[in-house]
């Protein structure tokens, strides 16, 4: 039932953007809209909350990495933070090309959430509130020359108490906390992750609003005593050698340090015999559980169900952090009773004795379907309502910090009266998450994954700040000081690039061992540098010895960058040719006000989605599910006598 205060009194203190919710996407929503000059105030149900990780203790990851990146080169914060109390730093996938490269660090969870909540706290124009909003307040907009540019627009915010804060416009962040009720075995307690307070009385307030709500669900594993592990059974897990910081900002020489371990083990027959035993008493199963769950982060109960033909599943330990013994049991998400939990736990090698901290559970929420925002996240029908977020069916710490920062960034320049941006496909990891949320129907919590990138040798981790920095410094984001150094970074690549592509070497007696050295075919006769290094086995740090001209001022990530451009310059201009053509569908915009249904010859399914989606380019519209190339094709001739008219 919505809830109404028994009184309702207004605060005096104006504002021009309140961010609801205090989370991953919440933190970056705040930090951008008040750096952009915006009074800003965040409400938290508990303060406690602030960048709170109530999962896995780690950030970045495979493709999750380059949204911390793209994060940080547009002017965030959770790379600069991650970078300050992280435990543990590993590039993962390094046997493989650069498009997959990606940086995952273990947080020191604790240490985490106050880095960022110092942040906000000594941030300019943001306020930080601990209150439970319930209402949004909105009023009907007045029509502009003959026409309803948006049916209601924002005027504030209701608080539990009955607090009215006058604003301008809201982003909604408020993550899994939405009539959250966390479940394990018959145990159902309606709480936000960790035991926190679940917000139970906005979603009415939505719903009434017009939006569309879906119930996902989530999950975590047990927490396990850290005395309690043998770790002589297990498999140690260390961190690389080299630290690579998450931040461009970030000194590569301040951060190597001392890292901790973590730990690899597996489950077993023992272990899966124990859970198809119990499935009966699996929530999961059982119907208790109505919300749907993350394809890609199944629980250890939907392994070994659907990969029957597995005999093992790997099973991480992970420290929550430096001054607690608390280990988190990666790979082993669940909601089985608390008995079976115990019994799960102690069948796997170095967990025998393991004393459970917090019980592993599973966590329903309310969000929303996210084809009702525009791709800059502000809602189609209520003009300065923003959405970040697992509130948009995403999943994730990094997901939800890149659409917190496009949401902030967008509600500020909305009230400057500045034109909003979106990141396409083609500029960034951040383009295709918005996208696939905004144009795709899921039924289901969104993973990001490299393989949804389409130009993924493009968008590598590595070249974010080249395509992404300028983007943030006319945003207003990035200081003239650090785009400044950008683009002295990009002078002296392209200048190294040149420098390489004509240098010639002849077939001296020392070009000759050099190549032998690395295996590589002897030469016939002279050849270029660049040449060189686009043989596999070479590389422009392997040409040393004979690359007598070579800056040795030169930065690491500048030689990376010549290194990478060099090497794989055939497939790069190849990319950027499939680029174009998506850019010409992209440039190729659709009127708001066109009526699908006066367009003769499209599919029935076509005008409905067309007309509930209202794709703002033929780009977008041809990602959307049950739309043809027929129906595209139909609609570009429609558009041409449409223009023409």
């Amino acid at each position: 039932m919505k809830y109404s205060a028994n009184s309702v009194w207004e605060n005096k203190d104006e504002y021009d953007v309140a961010v609801i919710g205090a989370g991953h996407a919440g933190c970056e929503a705040a930090l951008a809209s008040a750096r952009l000059g915006m009074r800003t105030i965040m409400f938290t149900v508990s303060v406690d909350s602030i960048a709170l990780m109530p999962c896995n203790p780690n950030i970045g990851g495979s493709s999750k990495g380059h949204l911390v990146k793209e994060v940080d080169a547009l002017g965030g914060e959770m790379g600069k933070v991650i970078d300050r109390t992280f435990i543990q730093s590993k590039m993962l996938n390094k046997s493989k090309g650069p498009a997959v490269h990606s940086l995952r660090a273990q947080a020191d969870k604790a240490d985490y959430t106050r880095e960022m909540r110092k942040v906000l706290e000594e941030q300019k124009n943001l306020d930080i509130r601990q209150a439970e909003v319930t209402e949004i307040l909105t009023e009907d907009c007045m029509p502009l020359e003959g026409r309803e540019l948006e049916k209601r627009k924002i005027v504030g915010v209701q608080t539990y108490s009955g607090c009215i804060y006058r604003c301008r416009a809201v982003i909604l962040c408020t993550g899994t906390y939405l009539k959250a009720r966390c479940i394990y075995g018959e145990i159902s307690n309606e709480t936000g992750p960790n035991g926190l307070q679940a917000a139970n009385y906005l979603t009415d307030c939505l719903k009434e609003l017009g939006i569309r709500m879906y119930r996902f669900k989530t999950g975590t594993p047990a927490r396990i005593d850290r005395n309690s592990i043998d770790f002589e059974k297990m498999e140690e897990q260390f961190g690389d050698e080299k630290i690579v910081p998450f931040s461009f900002t970030t000194n590569p020489a301040d951060i190597q340090k001392e890292q901790v371990s973590c730990w690899l083990t597996y489950t077993n027959e023992k272990t899966h015999e124990i859970i198809r035993k119990n499935l009966h008493r699996s929530p999961l199963f059982s119907g208790m559980i109505e919300g749907t769950g993350p394809r890609y982060c199944p629980s250890i109960e939907d392994k070994v169900v659907k990969f029957a033909d597995k005999n093992r599943h790997q099973v991480f330990i992970e420290p929550e952090g430096l001054h607690t013994n608390e280990m988190y049991i990666g790979g082993m998400s669940s909601s089985l009773p608390e008995d079976v939990q115990y019994e799960m736990y102690r069948s796997v090698p170095g967990l025998e004795h393991a004393k459970i901290v917090r019980n592993a559970y599973a966590i329903e929420y309310d969000c929303i379907d996210a084809r009702q925002l525009y791709p800059t996240l502000e809602f189609k029908e209520i003009g300065g309502l923003f959405s970040a977020g697992q509130f948009n069916g995403s999943s994730g710490y990094e997901e939800a910090a890149a659409q917190g920062l496009i949401a902030g960034i967008n509600a500020a320049l909305k009230l400057k009266g500045r034109e909003q941006i979106t990141i396409d496909r083609s500029e960034g990891y951040i383009g295709v998450l918005i996208d696939d949320l905004v144009t795709k129907e899921s039924h289901e919590p969104y993973r990001m994954m490299t393989s949804r990138a389409e130009y993924r040798l493009l968008l590598r981790q590595d070249n974010a700040d080249q395509r992404l920095t300028k983007k943030g410094y006319e945003v207003g984001l990035i200081s003239e000081d650090r785009y400044q150094k950008l683009l002295e970074k990009e002078h002296l690549m392209e200048e190294e690039i040149q420098r390489l592509e004509t240098t010639n070497v002849g077939t001296s007696q020392k070009v000759q061992e050099v190549l032998v050295q690395y295996g590589s075919t002897p030469l016939n006769s002279g050849t270029t540098l660049a040449e060189l290094i686009r043989r596999p086995e070479l590389s422009y740090e392997a040409l040393e010895p004979i690359d007598k001209m070579r800056n040795k001022a030169l930065s690491e990530d500048i030689v990376e960058q010549v290194n990478i451009n060099i090497k794989y310059d055939g497939y790069i201009k190849r990319q950027k040719k499939q680029v174009e053509q998506f850019k010409k569908l992209e440039k190729k915009k659709i009127p708001d006000n066109i009526n699908y249904d006066d367009v003769k010859s499209l599919r029935i399914e076509a005008v409905q989605k067309l007309n509930e989606l209202r794709p703002g380019s033929i780009g977008q519209a041809s990602r959307i599910s049950g739309v043809s190339p027929a129906d595209i094709s139909v609609l570009l001739v429609y558009l041409e006598q449409y223009r023409n008219k």
